[in-house]
């Protein structure tokens, strides 16, 4: 049974200790590549780097692309009603929690698929 991780330091983590991190990070730029915004992160990335970065780029598009901020967010299909429950009053504070969200995302896509 699939129990969503609470924060990414433990969704990375999760990730890794499930020999499954390098099919997350392909898994992100594969969704980010078909949103037409692509990240290239190299399977080199640590997890610490992946968190920072996609945290920056979910930030630059909220602050400067919004609608392929909106497209990424459907191609990736995170979850509406979550993202109308956070806060927007901190751009900060409101990338990290989408980041998270599209991690989150993007992990329970890698964890089925290992699972079937």
């Amino acid at each position: 049974m699939f129990i969503a991780p609470t924060n990414t330091d433990s969704l990375l983590t999760e990730a890794a200790n499930e020999n499954l991190y390098l099919k997350l990070v392909e898994q992100i730029n594969k969704d980010f590549n078909l949103a037409n915004e692509p990240i290239d992160f190299p399977l080199s990335t640590k997890p610490f780097e992946l968190k920072v970065q996609l945290h920056e780029k979910i930030y630059r598009l909220i602050q400067y692309k919004f609608a392929e901020y909106l497209n990424l967010l459907y191609i990736i299909d995170v979850s509406e009603d979550q993202i109308k429950k956070l806060d927007g009053s901190d751009l900060v504070v409101l990338s990290e929690q989408v980041a998270f969200l599209i991690l989150k995302r993007e992990w329970q896509k890698v964890w089925f698929r290992n699972r079937l």
